[in-house]
C-alpha cells in the first residue's frame, strides 16, 4: 500500500505542477498584451541573453563546426580516398540541428539558471510580495521582459552560431584536409536552401519559450530558503535540456511534414 500511496503522491505533484505551469504561461501572455512594456528591463534582459551569452555560444559552435569537418573529411577520405561534401555536411548539421540545439542548451545552462536564481531569491526574500504592495505586477515586470528577450535574442544567437560553425569547418577543411575554400563554399551554397535555415530558426523560437517557461516558473514557485533556490536552479537546467532535446525531434518532424527543411 505504501508503494501505491507513494506513486499516487508523485503523479499528483507532477500534474499539480503542470497545471500551475500552464496557468503561469497564461498569465504571462495575458500581461504581455495588457501591461505597459518595461523597456529598460527588456533591454537589460536582451543584453543578458544575447550579448553576454555570445562568447560561449560562438566558442561552442566554432569547435563543433571544426570537429564536424575533421571527422566527416577523414571518414570520406578513408572510404572514397578524397574528402567529399564536407561543406554540405557541416552546413546542414549546423543549420538544421546542432546550431539551434547546442546554442539553446548553452543558453539554458547559463541564462535559464540565472533567471531561476534571481527570481527565486526575490521570492524567498519576499521581494515579489513587495512588488504587489507597490502596485507593480510581477508578471509584467519580471516575466514579460524575459519572455521577449529570450524570443528575440536566441534566434539571433543561433544565426551567428551557424555562421561561425560553418567558418570553423572552412578553417579545418583548408588547413587539415587540403580542400580549397571555393570548393568548400560551393558545397555549402549548392544544396543549402532558405527553407533549411528557416527550419532551424523556427525551432529556436520554441526552444526560447521552453527556456523562459521552465526557468521563470521555477523561480516564481521556488521552495523556501537557499536550498529551495538551489534545487529550483538545478531543476531548470535539467528539465530545459530534456525538453529541448525532446521537442527537437517532434518539431523537426512537424516542420519537415510541412515542407520546411
Amino acid at each position: 500500500m505504501r508503494l501505491f500511496f507513494a506513486v499516487g503522491k508523485f503523479f499528483k505533484e507532477v500534474f499539480l505542477k503542470l497545471g500551475r505551469s500552464f496557468f503561469f504561461l497564461q498569465d504571462t501572455v495575458y500581461w504581455l498584451f495588457k501591461s505597459k512594456l518595461e523597456k529598460e528591463e527588456v533591454l537589460k534582459q536582451m543584453k543578458r541573453v544575447g550579448v553576454e551569452s555570445f562568447p560561449v555560444c560562438i566558442l561552442t559552435s566554432l569547435f563543433t563546426g571544426m570537429v564536424l569537418a575533421l571527422q566527416s573529411g577523414l571518414s570520406s577520405k578513408s572510404i572514397f580516398n578524397d574528402p567529399l561534401y564536407v561543406g554540405t555536411l557541416v552546413a546542414f548539421s549546423m543549420v538544421l540541428e546542432l546550431g539551434p540545439v547546442l546554442t539553446s542548451i548553452v543558453v539554458a545552462g547559463r541564462v535559464g539558471a540565472a533567471f531561476t536564481a534571481e527570481i527565486g531569491t526575490m521570492k524567498v526574500t519576499e521581494q515579489i510580495d513587495a512588488l504587489y504592495t507597490l502596485g507593480v505586477n510581477p508578471f509584467s515586470y519580471l516575466a514579460v521582459p524575459r519572455l521577449i528577450a529570450s524570443c528575440l535574442m536566441l534566434p539571433l544567437l543561433v544565426i551567428f552560431s551557424d555562421i561561425i560553425g560553418i567558418l570553423g569547418g572552412y578553417f579545418v577543411s583548408i588547413v587539415k584536409l587540403g580542400i580549397p575554400g571555393k570548393i568548400y563554399f560551393d558545397d555549402v551554397t549548392r544544396y543549402l536552401e532558405i527553407m533549411d535555415v528557416l527550419h532551424g530558426i523556427i525551432k529556436t523560437f520554441f526552444f526560447a519559450l521552453i527556456i523562459f517557461w521552465v526557468s521563470c516558473f521555477n523561480g516564481f514557485y521556488t521552495g523556501e530558503g537557499a536550498e529551495g533556490v538551489g534545487k529550483a536552479t538545478t531543476t531548470t537546467v535539467v528539465v530545459s535540456m530534456i525538453l529541448i532535446l525532446l521537442s527537437d525531434y517532434f518539431l523537426g518532424s512537424l516542420l519537415i511534414s510541412f515542407g520546411i527543411g
